[in-house]
This record gives structure tokens, C-alpha cells and sequence, in this order.
């Protein structure tokens, strides 16, 4: 009997291997298919018939397999030059109106009453920190999450993750991934548990340890900046935005790139496997209710972000402040550390600071970009010179001239916005991934994998530079 139970199941095995690798998907597509014929010959539509049209004709324009990728490229460009072009103003309002005006006002104001070490902590660090990240980062998200919100609620998202699955699919991944990258455009620590839509647990964690390169809330001012001051300067004003978004457009994509070989690299090694069915319903499109979107952008997405980014920020820019006053041989502490990072940061087209600044802002990413202007002030020696150049963002120009400077150079500018794509989750995303996961195994791939590419691709465009 039981030689008879194992005969079949090695018969059964050996048949297995010889059904088409896309059985899944076939019969999938055969249930659906009968299924809407069912449905066509047992209910009648009335007064639809123009609305279904005018669907199919932009469903066939926007999941084509020729317009459907084209078209979501060409739309994410249109959102990131609206996103770059009309941010400029606001964040030079707001730069002029807490740093150029307030911080002098508030040092005047306070100086009286506190010590000049505890007055240092407080306005130096702490508020010029927070006036940076609410100047810098405000303006970007207030205009780029309301209009991610609007295609979402439009119903686009779904056809992106659509248009991708077969993609994925040849990287051993699931289409639903897509959908997690989405998210870990808003935050990866929200793609990563978005990741439990995804039933086969060897392609959930694949998702979870390649969300990281879908930049985040925290990581597109970065982008934004860095493309603004020193790539839009090598064209006249007048091109400046176009080639601004075309960098972050080439960083968002690659970011897609490498998550898709990531993926292809784990589904062959440490998570092969089979790759499951995904069988994905295309909702209706739906008109946006504007105002309900503006409210949900702005006070669930925006405003959420900027008070994390301000409460991880204060607490960072006074020990940043701190880290500049405590000497060793009266040398500042930050000084030292840069100059033992700076041989390592070099082979990586980087510098000292920015390798610092990403070790201080692993909290969150938000605070990767005032870190560095403050440890560049402290490496400079001009924290304490009375001057706030290192904080006017009122002038591009101004920034560019204070970070060049310090050493910084194009290649510098490029590797900074390649190494802000591919380095370490922050803490938040980190504890999720275990969380998730329940594996330090993966949380450390998770780490590790990221900042592998960023030291790779850094250190590839320095050779090529030089």
C-alpha cells in the first residue's frame, strides 16, 4: 500500500513538471473570460454604454503594452517638473520669512534670558534645523502628494501595477509589487507592510527587501535640491527645471530598475521558487472629489510627514550643535570624524560629511539634508560665525557657492542623488521590515542590499568621472 501511495506521488511529481509554467495564469484567464461571458448574457446595461466606451478607450491607451509604460514615464515627468518648478517660490518665501527673518529675531529675542551655550542648542541647532526642513520640504510634498492622491483615487495605480506584471514577473517577482513600490514612493515603511496583499510568502519578502528603492517622502526634497543647484546650473535658467526633472526622472526609474534585478538576483539564489498566479480586477475610473483629496494630501500625507521630519530633526540639529562644540584637542568632535571618514567617501565620488550625515539621519531621511548643511558649517568653522549662509535657501546660487566651497563638485551632486537612492532604510522602516518579516535574516538583506548598489554605482560614475 504504501509503495503504491509513493508510486503515484512520484508520478504525479514527474507530471507536474511538464504542465506549461503558466498554468496559473491560463486558467485564471479561462475563469474570467466565461465568467464575462456569463455576465453578458444574464444582465442587460442601460445607459452605460458611452461611460464603458470612454473607459475602454483610455484603458486600451493607458495598459497597452506599446502606450502604457511610455505614458506612465511621460506622466510621472509631468508631476515631477509641476513639483520642482512650482515649489522654487514657496520654499525661497519660506526660507526668507523663518531663517533670513526669524532666526535673527528669535537669538535676539532669547539671548537675554539663556546662557550663550543653551541660546547655541536651541536657535542654532535645534530651530534652524527645523526652519531648513519646514522651508525645504513643505512646498515639494504640499504639491506633489496631492497630485499622487488625485491618480490614485482616479484609479491609475491599479493599471501601473498592470502594466508591470509581466515585468516582474520576469524577475521572478509578483505584479502586485508594484503596488508596494507605489506606497514606498509615499513611505517605504507603509510599502512595506503593503507588501500583505501579496499572498506567496517567498515573493512578499522579495517586495519587502526592494521597496527601499522606491524613494520616499523624505528622500525626494534630496532629489529635488541637489538636481536644482547643481545640475539646472549647467543650462541656461530657462532649461534649468526640464533638466532638474530629467535627473530625478533617470533616479526614480533606475530605482525601478535595480528593485527588478534585485528581485531577479533573490528569486534565483536565497528565494527561488515558483512564482504565484496574480490575478488583478481593474477598478472603474472614478472622478477625484478635489477637495476630500486636498484635505487627505495635505493633512494625512503632508502635514504627518513634516511634524515626524521636525520632531526627528529638532533633537538631531541640537546634537549636531553639540557634536561641533565638544572638542578633541581643540579640534570639533564632527571635524575629527569627517576627516577619518573622508579617504573611504572619496573612492565613492562622497565626502566625509555626507557619509556622517547619513549615519546621524538614520532616524529619518528627512533630516539627511540639514545635517549636512550644519556638519558642512561645522567643517567649514562657520556655525559660530554669525553668518546664516548655510541656511539660505532663499538662493539656489548662494547654496551651490557655500556647498562647492566645502569641496562639493558635480560628481559629488550625482553621487549624492545615486547614494540617496541606494543606501539603508531609516529606523522606522527598518523595525517594520522585522516586524513583518519576524527575520533578522531579511532585515539585514534588507540593509545590506541597498547600500551594496550605492557603494557600486558610486563608485563606478567616480572611475568613469576621473
Amino acid at each position: 500500500m504504501l509503495e503504491a501511495q509513493s508510486n503515484i506521488i512520484a508520478r504525479v511529481d514527474e507530471l507536474r513538471w511538464q504542465l506549461p509554467p503558466n498554468l496559473n495564469d491560463l486558467l485564471a484567464e479561462q475563469i474570467y473570460t466565461e465568467a464575462t461571458q456569463i455576465a453578458a448574457r444574464s444582465q442587460e446595461r442601460l445607459g452605460a454604454s458611452q461611460r464603458l466606451l470612454w473607459e475602454r478607450r483610455l484603458d486600451w491607451l493607458l495598459t497597452n503594452r506599446y502606450t502604457g509604460i511610455p505614458l506612465m514615464v511621460l506622466l510621472l515627468a509631468i508631476v515631477l517638473w509641476i513639483t520642482i518648478s512650482g515649489a522654487n517660490y514657496p520654499s525661497a518665501l519660506l526660507a526668507a520669512l523663518l531663517v533670513d527673518w526669524g532666526w535673527p529675531a528669535l537669538k535676539a529675542a532669547l539671548a537675554p534670558y539663556l546662557a550663550p551655550w543653551l541660546l547655541g542648542v536651541l536657535v542654532d541647532g535645534v530651530y534652524l534645523t527645523s526652519a531648513w526642513v519646514v522651508s525645504v520640504m513643505l512646498p515639494p510634498m504640499a504639491i506633489f502628494f496631492p497630485i499622487f492622491t488625485i491618480l490614485e483615487d482616479f484609479g491609475y495605480l491599479p493599471r501601473v501595477a498592470f502594466n508591470l506584471d509581466r515585468i516582474f514577473q520576469r524577475a521572478g517577482a509578483h505584479g502586485k509589487q508594484a503596488l508596494t513600490m507605489s506606497m514606498g514612493w509615499g513611505c517605504n515603511a507603509a510599502g512595506v507592510v503593503a507588501a500583505r496583499i501579496i499572498d506567496s510568502p517567498r515573493e512578499r519578502i522579495i517586495a519587502i527587501i526592494t521597496n527601499n528603492f522606491s524613494l520616499c517622502n523624505g528622500r525626494w526634497p534630496m532629489q529635488f535640491l541637489i538636481a536644482t543647484v547643481f545640475l539646472g546650473s549647467l543650462v541656461q535658467a530657462e532649461y534649468a527645471n526640464l533638466v532638474a526633472t530629467l535627473a530625478v526622472l533617470f533616479v526614480a526609474l533606475l530605482g525601478i530598475v535595480l528593485a527588478l534585478v534585485s528581485s531577479a538576483l533573490l528569486s534565483r539564489t536565497v528565494l527561488r521558487g515558483h512564482a504565484s498566479t496574480f490575478s488583478l480586477e481593474l477598478p472603474p475610473y472614478r472622478p477625484p472629489q478635489i477637495l476630500k483629496t486636498l484635505y487627505t494630501a495635505f493633512f494625512d500625507r503632508t502635514i504627518f510627514v513634516l511634524w515626524r521630519a521636525i520632531v526627528f530633526a529638532a533633537p538631531a540639529g541640537a546634537a549636531i550643535w553639540l557634536v561641533g562644540n565638544i572638542e578633541i584637542a581643540q579640534v570639533p568632535l564632527a571635524k575629527v570624524i569627517i576627516d577619518w571618514l573622508n579617504p573611504l567617501a572619496g573612492i565613492i565620488g562622497l565626502n566625509g560629511v555626507i557619509l556622517l550625515a547619513y549615519i546621524i539621519a538614520i532616524p529619518a531621511n528627512e533630516i539627511v539634508i540639514p545635517t549636512i548643511l550644519m556638519l558642512t558649517a561645522v567643517y567649514s568653522g562657520e556655525l559660530h560665525s554669525g553668518s546664516a549662509v548655510m541656511f539660505e535657501a532663499s538662493s539656489h546660487q548662494a547654496l551651490g557657492e557655500m556647498l562647492a566651497a566645502g569641496g562639493w563638485t558635480i560628481t559629488t551632486a550625482i553621487c549624492l542623488m545615486l547614494f540617496s537612492l541606494c543606501h539603508n532604510p531609516c529606523s522606522t522602516t527598518i523595525y517594520t521590515i522585522y516586524k513583518e518579516t519576524k527575520s533578522l535574516k531579511w532585515t539585514t538583506l534588507s540593509v545590506l542590499i541597498p547600500l551594496a548598489w550605492g557603494f557600486l554605482l558610486c563608485a563606478i560614475v567616480t572611475l568613469v568621472w576621473m
